[in-house]
């Protein structure tokens, strides 16, 4: 049988962690919150903060090694989601974006093309700014996943 939902926070930059202890407390689902330094979390005995201590990755691979099938895991760094990914495990960008196997090689080639482009002077700008219509769409992922693994057996 298979195990409970677990959900896993990629959390030093992620601006929908107060989403997703409404949407895990609303099906009873564990939350683990990785960060490399301390971070309030709500009293709950269903959020765990993770404090890494170590290198530049130390978060990621402290998420990488528990993603799995039945995971949920909440990240924008690419690198990361695209382990997750080949691991079985479902993966949301902040923006509601799901990576998928057939989508995170291209976001991982896009990724490291504006790097090398940034690297050369090409690229000066950052990020569109997360607007309330990521946060909607986010949300709306979440559920979507939340019910489509529980639609196939998970806790």
């Amino acid at each position: 049988m298979p195990g409970p939902i677990q959900i896993y926070i990629d959390a030093d930059a992620c601006p929908v962690k107060d989403e997703v202890y409404r949407v895990a407390g609303r099906y009873g689902l564990k939350v683990c919150v990785v960060a490399n330094s301390f971070m309030q979390v709500p009293q709950s005995p269903l959020i765990e903060r993770v404090i890494v201590d170590g290198g530049f990755d130390a978060a990621d691979n402290w998420i990488a090694e528990r993603a799995a099938d039945g995971a949920i895991v909440i990240t924008s760094d690419i690198p990361l989601a695209s382990r997750c990914v080949k691991s079985g495990a479902e993966v949301i960008g902040p923006g509601g974006r799901p990576f998928t196997a057939s989508s995170v090689g291209m976001a991982l080639a896009t990724r490291n093309l504006m790097q090398d482009l940034r690297a050369m002077g090409e690229v000066t700008g950052g990020p569109k700014p997360f607007s309330a219509r990521d946060r909607s769409r986010f949300l709306s992922a979440l559920d979507e996943t939340i019910v489509r693994l529980k639609r196939a057996g998970r806790g």
